[in-house]
């Protein structure tokens, strides 16, 4: 089974029923399942600040939201995060490209993707580097440090993992 049908199946046994984001095409393989199966209700926006407001308003209506971004976005949703999620304790899943990983991308993302981990650290929030042989245990574990903390948390996704033929 392809690590991307993997993760949408654990994404379900861990509750998460509610998902939005940016696309980013190291995400490819789930952001196709959600454009081609409507009932994933995938809500694709504009901009990563406003899937967070989105999906921390799904988290208030009793739903368990994902956001899927590229790291870029992560300095679009800081204040989000910051003021709105961790202030109020409203938890969300992150799931996060990481473009740039090891000074490799294009020059754009080579900042970002040398600071990412430090980003979560910076703003104390749980993060894993999800890695296709332990997509159920590292979702599962960053699932628990979410509801244990009431804060976002990150998955942090490599290029090609979740890839539609991986």
């Amino acid at each position: 089974m392809p690590c991307s049908a993997r993760f949408l199946d654990a994404l379900r046994a861990q509750g998460y029923d509610w998902f939005a984001g940016v696309p980013c095409s190291l995400l490819k393989g789930v952001i196709r399942r959600f454009d081609q199966e409507p009932a994933w209700g995938y809500v694709s926006a504009t901009r990563e600040d406003s899937a967070v407001g989105m999906a921390a308003g799904a988290w208030l209506a009793g739903r368990r939201p994902a956001v899927f971004l590229q790291n870029s976005g992560l300095g679009v949703c800081l204040n989000a995060l910051v003021s709105l999620n961790i202030i109020y304790e409203i938890p969300l899943l992150l799931v996060a490209s990481w473009r740039g990983e090891g000074g490799q991308d294009a020059p754009e993302h080579l900042v970002m993707g040398e600071i990412m981990t430090g980003y979560f650290d910076q703003i104390h929030l749980p993060w894993r580097h999800l890695q296709p042989g332990t997509i159920e245990a590292d979702l599962a574990a960053i699932t628990q440090e979410i509801d244990r903390r009431r804060v976002p948390g990150a998955l942090i996704v490599s290029k090609g993992v979740l890839d539609a033929s991986r």
